[in-house]
This record gives structure tokens, sequence and C-alpha cells, in this order.
């Protein structure tokens, strides 16, 4: 029996570029977003018959998760520890202004990102524990199903770090793009990454 999971990143916000620590600030999709999320939708309904969608709890991973599930009937099931990183005193600032009043630390975040402790916020390896316990989740109830799954850049690149069996130092050799896709099954109690990153269905998006 083997579980697929169609890992999706949610689309387009506010803050990406030039970047912004958004973590859990509950911020919409944008029109560019909104669009990105029915092409992925579009290239899902085409590639995939999946039977569950579980989504992070904020909205912008809620609604890129109901406009691809819709044409599977699909309801989104959000999952508390799918939520975005927490960057404590770093949330909502960008990356001049932590470097500017922060730069040790927000160095250690750009090149040693295991050694970073951000202020009142989380440690990858515990955004790394959150997200075994969904996958655990995910497994137990999905034995031999397809699934879609929305989340966050940082929570999907330590999903693809487990599945991978990569060390959490790893955490920036991995890209997640919004509405990006990448493609992983379990069976036989091992993983298979089958695709990390697609974005070929975006290229026409504007």
């Amino acid at each position: 029996m083997t579980t697929r999971i169609v890992l999706v990143r949610h689309g387009h916000v506010e803050g990406i570029a030039p970047p912004r620590f958004r973590g859990r600030a509950d911020l919409p999709l944008t029109g560019l977003g909104l669009r990105q999320a029915a092409a992925t939708r579009d290239y899902v309904a085409a590639t995939a018959r999946p039977l569950a969608l579980y989504t992070s709890p904020l909205s912008r991973c809620v609604r890129t998760g109901e406009i691809i599930g819709t044409p599977f009937g699909l309801t989104a099931q959000s999952v508390a520890s799918f939520i975005d990183i927490n960057y404590g005193a770093w949330q909502g600032r960008s990356f001049d202004e932590v470097r500017a009043t922060d730069a040790a630390m927000f160095d250690a975040w750009l090149h040693s990102p295991t050694m970073a402790e951000i202020p009142g916020g989380e440690s990858l390896h515990d955004v790394a524990a959150r997200v075994a316990v969904v996958l655990r989740m995910i497994l137990s109830r999905h034995s031999d199903d397809q699934i879609i799954l929305v989340g966050h850049d940082s929570v999907n690149r330590m999903l693809l770090l487990h599945a991978l069996e990569l060390p959490v130092s790893r955490y920036w050799h991995i890209r997640q793009d919004p509405c990006a896709i990448s493609v992983l099954e379990h069976g036989d109690g091992c993983w298979t990454v089958h695709s990390i990153n697609e974005t070929g269905h975006l290229l026409r998006i504007t």
C-alpha cells in the first residue's frame, strides 16, 4: 500500500518580495496568488485523484487548498501542527530591518540555520518535530490514498528534508516557490520523492 502526497505551497502573498518574515501573520492571497492557485487546481485535476485535502490553518493555505480541491469536491481540513514557523520578534519585519538590528543572528539564519535562535520564536528542529507529527497522522489515516497537503515555504522544506532523510542543516538547499508542487510517496516503510518545486504550470501567469 502506498500513500501519495501532492505537496503544494500556498499562492503569492504580500511580503514575499522584497522579503519579510511573514510567519504566522494571516495574510490573504493576492490577485497573483489566486491565479496561481487556479492554475495549480487545473494541473492537479489533470494529474491526480486525491481523496483528502489538508492545509495549514492560515488563510493563505486554506484558500489555496479550497481552490485546488474544488474539482474533487474536497473540503480543506486545517492541521494546527502544519502552521508556518513562529518568527517571534522578527515577525512582520523585513530582512533589511532584522539585519540592521540583529546582524549576527540574521547571518546565522542565512548561513547556519540550525544555530539560529530567533528571539521568542521557533528553531528549525521545533518545526521538524511538528512536521513529523503531521506525517504520522497522514500515514495513519491514508495508508493507500492520494492526498493534497498545502503548507508554507518553511514547513514544506522540512517535510521534504524528512522524506529525503537529509539533516535540518540542508534547509536552504530546497526551494519552495508559491504554488509549487512536490510529489512524494510512502510505501513499505520508505519515502520516494518524485518531484520538488514543480512550477511549469505557472509559467503563463503574470
